[in-house]
């Protein structure tokens, strides 16, 4: 009986032994390629090391200085304004029998708009004449009674006080006359108001009127708005460093050149020139406005139009540029990185002005050098590079960045496939 209880304690043990070693040979398995592909991947990684899963140079795209002329710009925003805005309004009450315009449509200055019923002035007229010439035969006869009384008195047949007497009702019947002129005067201008006219040229808004209304020159919003598109205006702020430039090229009548371009900065809607400045700068801003006009003869800019400005103050002479995207900032100030024979440089560079996708530096680069427009976040000053776009071929800008940033990624992925 005692034999047969250590054998089933025997039994007992070797199960559970064989249960653990089972369940450890399962981990194993499950942990083991798992831990394999981890640690040949990490291999691969320390092996290879870098951002983009190799060692050696990296993958730049480049471009070529050039030496050119430069605009120097300013880019602004701004809206377009009409030249002149009047509002047109009744100049005398009544009701409205006419509109002889067209919403939207261009008019002429002195151009009839619309007509006021005239019958109450024109009876107004029609009396201060009545009354105009009854008070000059008045004066007519009061001027035949005095030449009598001139003749009485020379001959001593009448009181000299008489001719006094005479003398003054002319002159006081003069002054009547004067003032009911100046009656028919104001009765006939009374009249012309009831042909309201346009005061400028341009185009006209809508109706603020219809007919049947009364008007009257009090009315808010009168009869209906004209704005004057030929030319048109736009008012932009620049900074104040700028004022000295922009004031003395007017002065010497040089024109500045601005443009006008759609809000996606896509499409040039206009090309005018600087008018004028603002007399005081804003203090809070630190700018100053301007304005420029737009002969704008295809009626294509509207007033409160936005549009993106573009004003020429300058143009640099044979100066060299870079693209946009090739101008770096950091601890050692403005640089570009140029390669050569695969080694990367710094060069520091002082930016002379900017224009679209390009810039006008001065520096430690010469034509010809190739400058660095995408990868530039991964180089330093003395390390290696591998140029994979040809020179001069690199796109500038933002977009040009992206795309190259994107080329640069794949490359070493596509040879890593292809091994």
């Amino acid at each position: 009986m005692k034999n047969k209880t250590w054998i089933l304690a025997a039994v007992a043990v070797a199960g559970i032994g064989l249960g653990a070693w089972w369940l450890k040979g399962r981990d194993a398995g499950a942990d083991g390629p798992a831990a394999a592909a981890s640690a040949a991947s990490g291999a691969g990684r320390g092996a290879a090391g870098g951002r983009f899963g190799r060692s050696g140079p990296q993958p730049v795209s480049v471009a070529t200085v050039q030496r050119r002329d430069m605009n120097v710009v300013v880019d602004a925003i701004g809206s377009i304004a009409s030249a002149n805005t009047a509002v047109v309004r009744a100049k005398v009450s009544g009701e409205l029998k006419a509109l002889y315009f067209h919403e939207g449509q261009p008019v002429k200055a002195g151009q009839v708009l619309a007509l006021i019923d005239p019958r109450p002035y024109e009876i107004a007229r029609d009396q201060a004449l009545a009354t105009l010439a009854r008070d000059q035969a008045q004066l007519e006869n009061a001027r035949a009674d005095l030449a009598r009384y001139k003749d009485l008195v020379a001959k001593d047949a009448a009181p000299r006080q008489q001719l006094d007497t005479q003398q003054a009702l002319v002159r006081q019947l003069e002054a009547t006359l004067l003032a009911d002129q100046a009656a028919v005067d104001n009765a006939k201008l009374q009249l012309s108001y009831t042909r309201v006219t346009a005061p400028i040229a341009g185009q006209a808004g809508l109706k603020q009127a219809d007919l049947g209304n009364n008007v009257t020159p009090s009315d808010a919003n009168g009869l209906l708005s004209i704005a004057q598109t030929q030319p048109a205006a736009v008012v932009f702020a620049v900074p104040d460093a700028r004022l000295a430039r922009i004031r003395q090229q007017l002065a010497d009548k040089k024109p500045l050149a601005v443009q006008a371009w759609d809000r996606e900065r896509r499409q040039q809607l206009a090309e005018g020139q600087v008018a004028s400045t603002d007399n005081a700068i804003d203090a809070t801003t630190g700018t100053i406005k301007v304005k420029a006009l737009f002969a704008n003869k295809d009626g294509g800019l509207f007033p409160n139009q936005f549009v993106n400005v573009r004003l020429q103050l300058d143009r640099l002479k044979d100066v060299l540029v870079v693209p946009t995207a090739a101008v770096q900032r950091g601890a050692p100030g403005v640089f570009v990185y140029v390669v050569a024979d695969g080694q990367v440089a710094l060069r520091k560079v002082a930016v002379l002005t900017t224009d679209g996708e390009w810039v006008a530096v001065q520096g430690e680069i010469k034509p010809g050098d190739q400058v660095v427009t995408d990868g530039a976040d991964r180089l330093r000053d003395g390390g290696k590079a591998e140029v994979i776009k040809a020179p001069g071929a690199a796109a500038s800008g933002a977009g040009g960045r992206g795309r190259n940033r994107g080329q640069a990624a794949s490359a070493p992925a596509s040879a890593a496939a292809s091994r």
